[in-house]
């Protein structure tokens, strides 16, 4: 690995390559959490360790189709899958899931600055025309 490669916290327009922006641990991530069948799958997951046929259960999906979501959930990290006799279980890991949390705080400055200028923005406007 190059130490000339710069972190996420000294990028500059100068250094902002593909890597900076697409840390490869995240994409996976977010890429798994784009589906609203493997979000429920994880909202059901914080409950506790389920089997495949538990997970699927509210779906109007085959086995081997909940079976090609926890796939992906489990290589993006976000799952880790054990035996136990002839159940294969799967088990919430929420690691992944605080690393795309942290990476997506690091936008909520911008997020703030954009809703506060949208509240001087209609306050002003409710100012002007409430006379």
């Amino acid at each position: 690995m190059s130490t000339n490669t710069p972190t996420t916290d000294t990028v500059t327009p100068d250094t902002l390559t593909a890597e900076t922006l697409t840390p490869d641990t995240l994409t996976p991530v977010f890429s798994a959490l784009a589906d609203p069948t493997r979000r429920a799958i994880l909202l059901r997951l914080m409950e506790g360790d389920a089997t495949v046929a538990e997970l699927g259960a509210p779906f109007a999906m085959s086995q081997p189709a909940v079976s090609k979501h926890l796939r992906v959930l489990e290589n993006a990290g976000l799952i880790s899958r054990s035996r136990v006799a002839t159940s294969r279980y799967s088990h919430l890991e929420a690691t992944p899931m605080r690393d795309a949390s942290e990476w997506m705080q690091r936008y909520k400055r911008f997020w703030n600055e954009g809703f506060d200028k949208l509240d001087t923005a209609l306050a002003d406007y409710l100012k002007e025309n409430s006379s």
